[in-house]
């Protein structure tokens, strides 16, 4: 089975068939930097950092852009509403959306184009448009004209009536038809400016990721991605000047994540339920975060509760749990991998639950990225190698599966990204690591005085400070997570 993507365009699920074989252009509108990202902000951040690399991990070279917007309206406001400069804001905020994607595990696209440093390539690409007859100008502005391009609002599923009715723009009496969007600003008092043909000006939010989209990647490329709520106006919007502008197919493959929920009700500042990413990566491992948006399929919204974090944790830390016992288990037994080809294929439950999954997994991230089901099958595993190593003594085969089962896990999550450290796994070092194995040691004298009370709190005190301890036969094992 091949990569199949659902093409928000199309409004199905196409084979994925990049222009280039083994060569893939991805593009995801990235920031406006005006203040910390969202968490909504990084539902797309994660799930298409997850997607890029697992395209990699399946053989692909990805080019992968994401821009910096960092000249805009909101940008103006806020340093406006400061006293400081544009410049001095979204320097500030850059840096900030860097550190928090840092902090998320998320890996830095191959480009990251700043607007600010691509006037030249927008104002060519204003001057195409001016030329074929798509924009025209009043003053130093410069509009998009809609209906010359017959088919804007294919991407939204509507036609321009409906569009007229029911999108938010500028009230503008200059403009010929209410829809038709700036290209490039005239220069206002205290505001940034750059030359142009047609007076000093900045661009418009649109035309910059058409102009650095098509820099980095081509005038067509493969996938364009980015959140539900930029369809329209902003990818619509993209279509039409770019399209207009090449006579060509502008992003073969649209996609787009859902909305995140915030206890059931959509996020705004409005309704005070406004959430910081860097705010909830203090009270949540970033591991968990990435492993609650991976939970749910990228297309559906997705519901955030304190509660369903704490859930998301407690699964994480019993998936951690597996792997460690895994490697208690195999920690004496390296023949557990030494097993004939025929032994697995008439093996255990077990060996044909790992390799059933490992294709399932796979199947799943093919299909239009379904990492819900995929994450489904590890838990699956998971559960079911708890369940066999309860038996204690294990069979060769069983002992090579649950080996598997590891390797195929940790392979995994070079683009799930949801264990962590090296392996999946944390120990303690220098004098931390004596003080915690000297608690285990007390906790230990304690149980066996039966002052489970006590001990109690000692384990639960160190798995508040990140370390798990294990009550086992042999005796209590502990790891930091």
């Amino acid at each position: 089975m091949g990569i199949k993507i659902y093409n928000t365009f199309t409004s199905q699920k196409e084979d994925f068939i990049p222009l280039e074989p083994d060569r893939v252009g991805f593009y995801l509108c990235g920031p406006t930097v005006y203040d910390y990202f969202h968490l909504g902000n990084a539902r797309p951040f994660i799930v298409f950092d997850v997607y890029r690399r697992f395209l990699i991990y399946r053989g692909f070279q990805v080019k992968y852009v994401m821009n910096v917007t960092d000249v805009d309206d909101k940008i103006i406001n806020r340093a406006q509403k400061e006293g400081v400069s544009v410049a001095e804001i979204a320097a500030r905020y850059t840096q900030a959306f860097f550190e928090d994607m840092e902090k998320l595990g998320i890996h830095r696209a191959d480009v990251h184009p700043k607007a600010t440093e691509h006037i030249p390539e927008m104002i060519e690409l204003i001057q195409k448009l001016l030329e074929k007859g798509y924009a025209y100008k009043i003053g130093g502005d410069v509009y998009f004209q809609v209906e010359k391009f017959r088919k804007y609002g294919r991407l939204s599923g509507k036609n321009l009536e409906e569009l007229k009715a029911g999108a938010r723009v500028e009230v503008d009496e200059r403009k010929r038809n209410p829809l038709d969007f700036a290209l490039w600003k005239a220069a206002k008092a205290g505001e940034p400016c750059w030359e142009s043909p047609w007076g000093k000006g900045r661009p418009g939010w649109h035309i910059e990721c058409s102009a650095m989209s098509m820099k980095y990647l081509g005038e067509t490329f493969d996938i364009h991605a980015g959140g539900e709520d930029l369809i329209f106006p902003h990818h619509e919007n993209e279509i039409a000047q770019s399209c207009a502008a090449t006579s060509k197919k502008f992003a073969r493959y649209w996609m787009h994540n859902g909305f995140l929920n915030i206890q059931g009700e959509k996020m705004s500042k409005s309704l005070g339920n406004f959430l910081i990413a860097r705010e909830v990566v203090k009270r949540h491992r970033p591991e968990v975060i990435r492993l609650f948006f991976l939970q749910k399929h990228y297309r559906s919204p997705i519901n955030y509760t304190e509660e369903i974090l704490r859930q998301t944790a407690n699964a994480l830390d019993r998936l951690q749990n597996t792997l460690q016992n895994i490697e208690y288990y195999l920690k004496d037994s390296p023949q557990g991998t030494d097993v004939a080809h025929d032994q697995i294929q008439q093996g255990s439950e077990f060996s044909r639950l790992v390799q059933y999954s490992k294709r399932e997994f796979i199947k799943a991230m093919e299909d239009d990225f379904n990492s819900a089901a995929a994450i489904g099958k590890i838990f699956e595993m998971a559960k079911e190698a708890n369940r066999i190593m309860e038996k204690g003594e294990l069979s060769k085969v069983d002992q090579f599966a649950l080996a598997d089962f590891r390797r195929m896990l940790l392979e995994y999550d070079q683009f799930l990204g949801i264990l962590p450290g090296k392996d999946g796994l944390k120990k303690g070092e220098g004098d931390e690591d004596a003080l915690v194995a000297l608690l285990v040691q007390v906790r230990e004298e304690l149980r066996k005085k039966k002052e489970w009370s006590l001990a109690d709190r000692i384990r639960n005190k160190l798995k508040e400070l990140g370390y798990i301890i294990e009550d086992r036969r042999e005796g209590s094992v502990w790891y930091k997570v």
